[in-house]
Order: C-alpha cells, then structure tokens, then sequence
C-alpha cells in the first residue's frame, strides 16, 4: 500500500476556505468525497501518525495516492457539490446508506384511461400515484381488498383487460362485484375514474365526505326498505372503518413531517424513518449502514439527510416535476411521501444545522423546519421510531451480512491461500451458459471489498470465429476474457480497438474524472470451471500480456483449481473464503442463466415469425409489441394486422397464410 507521506501535499498549498476533497488510488478510482469549512485544517488530520488514526480511516489513506480538492464559495455549495460527487464516483469508503429491504405500496395508474390499482414495490413509474410504503405485503393487499368492496376499481393487467374487452366477458372479480367492469361496458370510464378519485381521496386521509355519503345511503335504503343495499352500506362502512383504524390519527391533522430515529454501534448505524402525512403515519423504512470512521451521530444524521434528500430532488428533477411551493394548514391535499416536507424531525441536530436547512429549503422551495422534539406527541412519536431502529440493529447483529471486518477476513484468507501479493479488493467473475451449443451467452459479475457491485455486472454474447458462436466452453471462455482485457492488453491490434467493447484507454477519463467502461483491474479473475477452463482463461491473458492472478472453481466437489497444477486447492468447508468464492461462482451463474433464458424464450417466441419473407426484426417487434403473443397475431385478421405500422396489405396476407399453416 502506498505510503500517506509520498502524497501528503504541503500544508501551505492547501487553502483554508470551505470546499470539497476526494482521494484516489492508483487507477484515479475516487475512494472518499469529504467536506470541510476549513479544508487546510480537514486534510491535515488525515495526515497524522497513522497509529493513531481509526482503523478504517488509516486503510483508506494508506490504500490512496493522490488526494485533489475543489473551493467553493459557501458551506451549501459545499454540501450540493459532496453530494454530486458521491452519486456519481460511489466511493467504497463513503457511508452509503443502503435500504434493508424493499418495500410495497399501493399504486394508482393515473395515467391511463382506465386507471388500475395494485401493489408494487417500484414506486417510480411516471402518471402514477402510491400510497405508501407498508411494511408487510400481506397488509398492503389486505387494505386492498377491502377498499375494493366500497370502490370496486379495475386491479387487473394490460392484457387482461384486453382479453375481457374482447370476449366481452369480465375476470372474476367482476362476477363478485370486487370490479366495476369497465371493460365490459358495465361503468364508463368517466364513472370509473370518480370511483379512482374516491380511493385515492380516502387513502390520503379525507375519508369523512365519503363516510358520511355511504352513512346517508344506508339510511335512505333502510327507510324505503330496501334492507339488502342497507347492508351492504353497513359492510362497506364498517371495511373502511378497519382500513381507517390502520391510519389512526398520531399528529395534529395540519402536520406533514418526517421522524428519524438512529441507533449505533461500533460498526454500524440503523436508521428508522415514519412518514407522517396529515397526521397519520403512510409509512416507514429503514436503513443499515457500515460506519467507516467514528462519525458522530450528529455527523451520520448530516450524511443521511444529504442522500436521501437530494436523491429525492433528483428523481423530481427527472420526472419533470416542478418544486412544491408552502402551503397553508387548511390546505387538504398533503404532501405525498416522495416529497420533501416542511418538517424534518431528528434525533440530533447535524454538524451544521443551518447549513442544512437553508439547503433543505432550496430543495423545497419553501422553508423547512428541521428540529429535535423535547416533548409531547412528536416526541412520544420519535420514542417509537427509535425502537424500530434498535430492533432492527439487534436483528441485524444476528446476520452482521455486510460487516467489513468478516469481509476483510475472507479476503485476507483468499491472499494468503493463494499466495497473491495484496488482497484482492476486486474480483471479477466469469461464467459461460448455452443449451447444446445455442444462444451461447457469458456473464461478468464483480465484487469489491467482498460485496457485490451490480452496476459493474456484464453480459455477453459468444460470436466465434465465423459469427455462429465458439466451439466449446474454451473457447467460449476465452473469447470473453479477450473481450473484457483488450483495454489492459499491453498492445492492442486495430481490430481490438474497434471492438464495440473496448472503451478508449485510462482507467478515467481525463476531462470529466469519470470511470470508463471496464475501466478497472481486477486484482483476481474466477473462472467457473476446473483445470481445462482455467488453463484456457490462463493462456488468453498471457497471449494479451495481461498479468493477473487466475482461479477456477469446480462445482462437484468446491475444488480451488490454479492454472499449472495437476491437483487443486482443497479450502476447508467452513472457509469464509470458499464461502466468498462459492457466492462469485454462484452470482456468476445465475446472471449467465437469466441472460440465456431470455434470449432462448426470445428466440423460441420468433420462431415461427423468422420464417416469413419481408418480416424483419424491427417489424416482427412491432407485431410482439401491439398483439403481446404469436398466438395473438395467429388469431388476428389481415385487417387487424395492417393497423401495426409498416404491415402493408401484402405483408398481412403473408403472415396470415403462414401463421395458419405453422404448427
């Protein structure tokens, strides 16, 4: 590892005003994004006796070469500009706060001309509203089933509804009358979206209107004796008076706001957030993080406000939507949980309090009022969400998955099992898949400090020789190790460099600082395979002049196999570093097989479209897209098939004849 000393730049050289800082390792890969009011006095603590530097703090000076900072004008510019810097370098010693599991919600397509209600846990479609995030699925659909009973709205796919439109006949929940049918004609589109507009309205608290209606409707039918539609009144009141006790009432209604609560340790932080919107808690998520220095709480709050917040402003900025402006407390149409509310409520105040919140209001285009409550409801409130916080740190601790320390053992074993000179911080793993010879398709997935880094992960498609694919897992194998090592090859021939897959050379790009495309070394690569893939791998990074370390994992028997060897490394099977290799290979395999399973169920649902002359690729899409199946376009008339753009008369007929004689 590098020396501190040989990059430590002269205390003279380093300004004292405010700015952001940023080490590098050996390749240009930014490893920690700081910020600092005075940057002279920030760096120089980086620089002392490195004993007594925090353990983590002293791997990442000691793993840097260089580090570079940039002025700004005030503390605000400071934070926007770390913040951009972490979003786009994603340095590995940085606290990134990751969420501890995914979330549902209950969505509303209002985009679409008959809006359809359902669960989800990707809460960022455009047009479309949520309700959310619950913490179980179960309770999600159960609220769903219910609401059904009094706002009978569409549930049901694209393609269902279709088929129903079609055959003019609903799906079951229209027979139960869990469904209004519109696609039957049974409510017109307009009546349906009122239906829409009452469920959203009674999902975002204004529920007294609608109870009040259902109330005055059960006692005119009881009056005019028409006792069945009275009790069915009666069910739906008392639905929405379960689904309503879910909501109860935890604020003053005037109050959107968003409660934090932290819990520590000494490797790790749990975060806890309840979204309170009228009031009444939406919902909560929660965070678990790695601390890889000994930041205070007040310093962890800052950071988690920073990410969350300005990912937050970066999707609305995405989705086109314009700023919220204050609103005033009689205002019913509260915030939705995406968005930033005009109270932040903490368990500590952060490093600079008014720093933050001038930035927050920014962000806002409002003020926001960030505080620590002291007492009363919110404060009965944060006391709540500070036990989900511990509860989910003391059930964290059973798992400790993402503990940095049984990472750095795993990969302290694996060196010194295999004799390589430095642990490697980066493997790449490689696996090939294909059925009897065809779709043949290879994956690259990589993990750095241990973990997975998806947005690294590859696909590929083996051509071969004469573009029909390789002849065998060699030579499948080492097509794709050509193909990711050219940018490392020592020379490169002119048809490497116009490989579609080869990037212009440098780790970084020099103008934007940016990581290029398989910009990086590895420090290991894992073959899936035993001896004779692992001598193929062996000889192509030879033939390419590229020296790394090259490993091979059998499956039957979780054989270590190093190229040259008559006989393998056998780790024993408690091995946290056969474990690590075991989650390589396994990775590798499972994005290999999703990658050929698409492209052979692809390959199978065009069959009997390649066969028919003058339907390319691009129309053959087209078709797959507007009729969804080869069953579908079988059953269309030409005249159906002609709507689809580029499908003359001619073509239509072709299809048609063709698809009828097709078995």
């Amino acid at each position: 590892m590098p020396d501190p000393a040989t990059y430590r730049p002269k205390p003279s050289h380093i300004p004292t005003s405010p700015g952001v800082y940023r080490f590098s390792d050996g390749d240009g890969r930014v490893l920690y994004v700081g910020k600092a009011k005075n940057l002279r006095a920030r760096l120089s603590s980086y620089f002392q006796d490195p004993s007594g530097l925090n353990p983590r703090i002293r791997t990442m000076v000691c793993s840097a070469s260089a580090v570079k900072w940039t002025v700004v004008t005030s503390e605000i510019e400071a934070l926007t500009l770390e913040y951009a810097w972490i979003k786009e370098f994603e340095p590995r010693f940085n606290v990134m706060y990751r969420d501890d599991k995914s979330y549902p919600y209950l969505a509303v397509s209002l985009s679409e001309q008959v809006p359809r209600v359902y669960v989800t846990r990707q809460a960022k479609r455009r047009g479309t509203r949520y309700f959310g995030p619950y913490t179980k699925v179960w309770a999600v659909r159960e609220t769903l089933d219910m609401l059904l009973r009094v706002f009978p709205v569409r549930t049901c796919t694209a393609g269902v509804y279709r088929r129903a439109e079609a055959s003019g006949r609903p799906c079951l929940l229209g027979y139960i009358n869990k469904c209004s049918a519109p696609c039957v004609g049974r409510i017109s589109p307009d009546d349906h979206r009122a239906l829409v507009d009452s469920l959203c309205d009674f999902m975002a608290g204004r529920t007294q209107g609608i109870t009040e209606r259902l109330h005055a409707e059960m006692l005119e039918a009881a009056a005019a004796e028409e006792f069945e539609k009275a009790a069915a009144r009666r069910d739906d009141l008392t639905a929405l008076a379960t689904v309503a006790e879910k909501n109860t009432l935890v604020l003053a209604e005037n109050v959107d706001a968003d409660v934090y609560a932290l819990e520590v340790d000494e490797l790790e932080a749990a975060v806890q957030v309840f979204y309170v919107r009228a009031g009444r808690v939406r919902g909560h998520r929660g965070w678990v993080t790695d601390r890889i220095d000994d930041a205070e709480p007040a310093e962890l709050i800052e950071r988690l406000l920073t990410q969350l917040y300005g990912e937050r402003a970066d999707l609305a900025i995405g989705k086109g939507a314009k700023r919220r402006t204050k609103r005033s407390v009689d205002d019913v149409d509260h915030l939705s949980i995406d968005a930033i509310p005009p109270e932040i409520l903490v368990p500590v105040l952060p490093t600079d309090p008014a720093t933050m919140t001038r930035w927050l209001g920014e962000l806002r285009g409002a003020k926001v009022r960030l505080r620590v409550p002291e007492r009363g409801p919110k404060r009965t409130l944060m006391n709540t969400v500070h036990a989900n916080a511990e509860a989910a740190l003391k059930l964290h601790r059973t798992k400790r998955a993402g503990d940095l320390t049984a990472r750095s053992a795993a990969l302290e074993e694996l060196q010194e099992n295999l004799g390589l000179d430095e642990a490697p911080l980066r493997i790449e793993c490689f696996d090939v898949s294909h059925t009897q010879g065809t779709n043949q398709v290879a994956s690259m997935v990589v993990f750095e400090d241990a973990a997975p880094r998806k947005a690294d992960y590859r696909h590929f498609i083996i051509r071969g020789e004469h573009g029909d694919g390789a002849s065998d897992d060699t030579a499948a194998m080492s097509e794709v190790l050509r193909r990711r090592f050219a940018r490392l090859a020592c020379t490169a021939t002119d048809e490497d460099a116009e490989a579609d897959d080869v990037p212009t050379s440098g780790a970084v790009d020099p103008d934007t600082g940016r990581p290029q495309r398989f910009a990086y070394r590895p420090q290991l690569v894992v073959v899936d395979g035993g001896l004779p893939q692992v001598n193929a791998a062996q000889r192509t990074l030879d033939e390419l002049g590229v020296d790394i370390p090259v490993v091979g994992l059998a499956k039957r028997l979780e054989e270590v196999w190093i190229p040259g060897d008559h006989f393998p490394l056998i780790l024993p099977r408690t091995s946290s570093a056969l474990y690590l290799l075991q989650h390589l290979r396994d990775e590798s395999h499972r994005f290999a097989i999703s990658f050929h399973r698409k492209r052979r169920s692809g390959a199978m649902t065009r069959s009997a479209l390649d066969s028919i002359p003058g339907l390319g690729p691009a129309r053959q899409a087209a078709l797959l897209k507007h009729f969804g199946s080869v069953k579908a376009i079988r059953a269309a008339s030409p005249e159906d098939l002609q709507q689809v753009d580029g499908v003359g008369p001619a073509l239509a007929a072709a299809i048609a004849a063709a698809l009828r004689t097709a078995p």
